[in-house]
Formats: structure tokens, C-alpha cells, sequence
């Protein structure tokens, strides 16, 4: 056990030898200091909403487990919000506000998981989230494709579109709202607008959820709108055979896309990537780029 303080708040990190990713040897220690390192980046993505955490303390090949409550001996100086009791049964969820409460977060091995609302407005979503998941033989140059056709299409809705791969297989294609619109309203838009791309993308892509239907097309999973779900967040670390990231990409990378390798970021990618683009969605947090929600 090591005890450290952060921003005068004292902090005991656990098993910081441990590797966690045995595939790469990557290591506990490495994990926080990555999310020590990219607080920056990581922090205004995640500050104002509340967090569900992916946990995953023997690395991604043990016990994995998805939280939406409180986890047990969370420090009272860690921000918590009431939410409605169809998203976290004992009514409070984690809000991380700062750098002390990432990394006390962060000692528990975690992917961090937010929701498309603003803690303040439960339900109300202030953005517009679509997953794309390939299903095989499929892969994220599917996806890639996919994506350019969404993306046209959100815009001649008056919407911008930021994109990030999800750190797994696929992309993740999000816009701001202002207004905030409901969540159910942001859901049939969503829905609406997957349907299109399937009847229009030629058996390329799919709305329908029931993955016997996804082989070789892209899904385009519009349900993460829903006031109950939960998108893995900008930057957060997944918990796969290796530490993959959910990193922000710009429109003439998934463009320029031939091979899923060139949409592969690590852990040792970021500090390089993030000096040369700096946050390629720090758009998603500016009101300059929000517009209304359109018609489904």
C-alpha cells in the first residue's frame, strides 16, 4: 500500500507491481499515472456528470463487474449526485469533479462510464451519442464508412459530429444539443435515423439489435440515448487484452482508414497524439457547437 497526497487530499493506492495487462506487462502504477498524466483531457469530459465504473481489479481476463452505486468506503469528499432509481438503486452516483477523486477512482481499476444528461438535469440529454459496432467479418473501416454517411446526414440536420473509436472495436459518433431534449426524444431520433442508414447503406449497416442479425454489417446502436445508459467516456482505459483507449479521432483519420490497426491507440500512444492534436472533441464541450435536436 502506498499513501500519497493529491491536491492535499491523502490517498492509499493498492498493488501498484500488479500487471494488469499481462499481454502488454502493463501495470497498475502505469494505469494511474496515465490517468494522472491526461487529467486535462480527461477531467471536463467527466466533470457534471455522474459515473458508472467497469471494474476490473485482476485485469480484463479475471472478474469484471459493472457499478452504477456507490462503491463501498467511497470518501465523503468525493462528489455524489441523486439520480433517478431506474439508474442506480441506491439513488447516488460518483460525479469526479477533480484529480484527487480520478485517481482514487482510478486505484479501483476502472473504465469510466457517463451518461448523455448533465447530473443536474436527469433524462434531459445535452448530447446525441451513436455506437457503431462491427459485427464480423465487419471491422472499424466498416464502421469508418458508416460513420461518413451519419455524419453527412447529422449535419444537413444542423448537428456537428465529434468522433472517438470506442477503445474496442468500434466508433462512437457524438453531437451536442442546446437545448438539452429528453432523453426518449433524443432516443426516436437516433432510432430514426439508424433506420435510415440501413434501408440506405445497402445491407452495409443495421438498426436491429439481435446480433444474429449484425454479421458483416455495422450496428448502429442508437439505444445508448436511452436516460438509463451509460458510453464509455473520451480517454477512459477499457478493459480488453490489451489498454486500449477511447481516443478522439478527426474526420480525415477514419477518411484515410485502410486498415483497423491505424484506429488502434494504447496507453503509450496518447502523449504523442495528444501533442500533436491536442483534444479532438474538446468541441463537444464548447456551446458554439451545440444546436437544437432535430425531428425524428
Amino acid at each position: 500500500m502506498t499513501v500519497t497526497e493529491v491536491e492535499g487530499r491523502r490517498l492509499s493506492l493498492s498493488n501498484l507491481d500488479k500487471v494488469i495487462y499481462p499481454e502488454t506487462g502493463t501495470t497498475k502504477g502505469e494505469l494511474l499515472h496515465y490517468y494522472a498524466v491526461h487529467a486535462g483531457v480527461l477531467l471536463p469530459h467527466l466533470r457534471d456528470r455522474t459515473v458508472s465504473f467497469l471494474r476490473y481489479p485482476d485485469g480484463p481476463e479475471g472478474q469484471k463487474f459493472f457499478t452504477k452505486n456507490l462503491p463501498p468506503g467511497t470518501p465523503e469528499w468525493v462528489a455524489t449526485a441523486e439520480v433517478p432509481e431506474w439508474s442506480a438503486s441506491e439513488g447516488r452516483q460518483v460525479v469526479i469533479h477533480d484529480l484527487p477523486s480520478l485517481i482514487w477512482a482510478a486505484n479501483l481499476v476502472v473504465e469510466f462510464h457517463i451518461h448523455q444528461w448533465p447530473a443536474a438535469t436527469p433524462a434531459t440529454a445535452d448530447r446525441l451519442i451513436l455506437d457503431l459496432d462491427p459485427g464480423a467479418p465487419a471491422d472499424i473501416t466498416d464502421c469508418c464508412r458508416v460513420a461518413g454517411w451519419l455524419r453527412d446526414r447529422l449535419t444537413a440536420d444542423g448537428l456537428t459530429v465529434f468522433a472517438k473509436t470506442s477503445g474496442a472495436k468500434g466508433l462512437h459518433l457524438v453531437s451536442p444539443l442546446d437545448p438539452p431534449a429528453p432523453s426518449e426524444q433524443v432516443s426516436a431520433y437516433a432510432r430514426a435515423l439508424a433506420r435510415l442508414a440501413q434501408a440506405e447503406l445497402g445491407g452495409a449497416a443495421t438498426a436491429v439489435m439481435a446480433r444474429r442479425e449484425r454479421a458483416g454489417k455495422v450496428f448502429i446502436d442508437w439505444s445508448q440515448n436511452a436516460a438509463a445508459k451509460t458510453t464509455a467516456a473520451p480517454y477512459t482505459v477499457r478493459a480488453r487484452a490489451t489498454p486500449g483507449v477511447s481516443a478522439p479521432v478527426s474526420w480525415g483519420e477514419l477518411a484515410d482508414c485502410a486498415d483497423p490497426q491505424q484506429l488502434r491507440f494504447e496507453l503509450p500512444d496518447l502523449p504523442a497524439r495528444l501533442e500533436r492534436h491536442g483534444d479532438l472533441m474538446a468541441g463537444l464541450l464548447s456551446p458554439l457547437h451545440a444546436a437544437p435536436l432535430p425531428r425524428a
